[in-house]
């Protein structure tokens, strides 16, 4: 898996949380996550797209295609019968199958033969599940934000729980997500987080203002997946 966050990086975006903490009685969870799905299910489908328009290719074309077989083999006047036509069809549909997942094993096509909507659901997906594990409803006041950013599917969400929903509606992140992006797009992973965590901290503080007697229910490191 690629670090995408350096020693020094952590050091900042810890830095960063603990900072917009101060003045907040929420909390802000982050985690960087290289993927958010391996995508296998999407492999098998292109896979299976490719093998079955070959055979498609083949059976509206086979006179071209039998030459051509015939011409590599070296046969001459050869009539191909039903089963050998089957058995070549078979042949060609598998050999499809497994060169289209062989090489979606090179990460960049296999994410790029994504399409955009299925990549933007199971960013959500996960980062809801892990908010579900790390942040709802682990903090006293129901006030934990949880800021994820998944690098390959090169999306981003910020799940906030209960208490915070009722009171911040979700279009409020737009600022804190585009100054992320900002970064991100640069290659400046950190910054892009430190950005984040500045404006979720100050939507947080006009909020939730922090009391005399709060104290941090959730860790600040920058957690990788």
């Amino acid at each position: 898996m690629a670090q995408w966050i350096s020693d020094a990086d952590q050091v900042r975006v810890t830095a960063a949380v603990a900072a917009a903490e101060t003045h907040t009685a929420g909390e802000i969870v982050t985690v960087v996550a290289d993927r958010s799905d391996g995508y296998s299910d999407v492999a098998l489908a292109w896979s299976a797209i490719v093998a079955f328009t070959a055979l498609v290719v083949l059976a509206l074309f086979p006179d071209f295609y039998l030459a051509l077989v015939d011409r590599v083999l070296d046969h001459w006047q050869h009539e191909w019968a039903p089963r050998e036509v089957f058995v070549l069809a078979i042949i060609v549909a598998i050999a499809k199958f497994i060169g289209m997942w062989l090489i979606q094993l090179w990460q960049p096509l296999k994410f790029w033969l994504v399409l955009p909507p299925i990549k933007s659901a199971r960013t959500l997906a996960r980062a809801v599940s892990l908010f579900k594990v790390g942040a709802e409803r682990r903090t006293h006041g129901r006030t934990g934000i949880l800021i994820y950013l998944s690098m390959r599917e090169h999306r981003a969400q910020i799940i906030a729980d209960e208490a915070i929903a009722s009171k911040v509606s979700p279009e409020t992140w737009g600022d804190a997500m585009a100054a992320m992006l900002a970064h991100i797009r640069d290659g400046r992973c950190a910054d892009g987080m430190v950005a984040a965590i500045e404006k979720v901290g100050a939507v947080l503080a006009e909020h939730f203002p922090r009391a005399e007697d709060d104290v941090n229910e959730l860790p600040d490191r920058v957690i990788e997946l």
